[in-house]
């Protein structure tokens, strides 16, 4: 599952209260040494998908759904660095969480490959956004405050815009109480299914 939304509006907690396992996208920003990244004046544009790796990003959710598990990436956003890599498993579970704000960018991608189980698109109201991304940023250090206020005032006003491109890329857009019950209801079909699914494997027919 694709879980998508303007930078602040809550998919990291959406996707920790699912209690499925969660894929941080994220973590495949490009490094800040890189060539290929995207510019605003003088300062890299972060907010563009060309600053984000979307082809290891979606080697890692392929390995994910075929095999249950992949190493990923570690990724600082204050130092723009990747800091190491870790395994993450998906155990048992039917369903996984891939979060971040350029998910939606590999929703075709992702179903085209038979991957793909909902791409969600999370909105709000763009000054809570606003606020809850600044609090966050000023707490992580992530970048140096006049850096963290251009850039909201920035996204502010772009937000309506942002969502309406997640939904042109096939994301559904929502707020948090129809995202958290899709993704409940999703998971509870994917449960029901599973079982049935092994037994057919082990009995030779499906």
């Amino acid at each position: 599952m694709l879980l998508t939304g303007p930078s602040g509006s809550g998919k990291t907690r959406l996707a920790a209260d699912s209690g499925l396992p969660v894929l941080r996208l994220d973590d495949f920003y490009k490094e800040g040494d890189d060539p290929t990244l995207p510019h605003v004046g003088a300062e890299v544009d972060w907010d563009s998908p060309l600053s984000w790796d979307a082809d290891a990003a979606v080697r890692a959710i392929t390995r994910l759904c075929r095999e249950g598990a992949a190493t990923v990436p570690l990724y600082d956003i204050s130092a723009s660095a990747r800091t190491g890599a870790e395994r993450l498993e998906l155990a048992d579970s039917p369903l996984f969480i891939a979060e971040g704000i350029f998910a939606a960018d590999i929703t075709a991608r992702c179903s085209a490959l038979g991957l793909l189980a909902d791409a969600i698109c999370l909105r709000g109201r763009p000054t809570t956004t606003f606020r809850r991304r600044l609090l966050r940023d000023i707490r992580e250090s992530r970048k140096p405050l006049p850096v963290l206020l251009t850039r909201g005032w920035r996204l502010l006003r772009t937000e309506p815009a942002i969502v309406a491109r997640h939904q042109s890329l096939g994301a559904h857009a929502c707020a948090h109480p129809e995202a958290t019950a899709r993704i409940a209801r999703l998971h509870a079909t994917a449960r029901s299914v599973a079982p049935r699914t092994a037994a057919q494997e082990k009995s030779g027919s499906g």
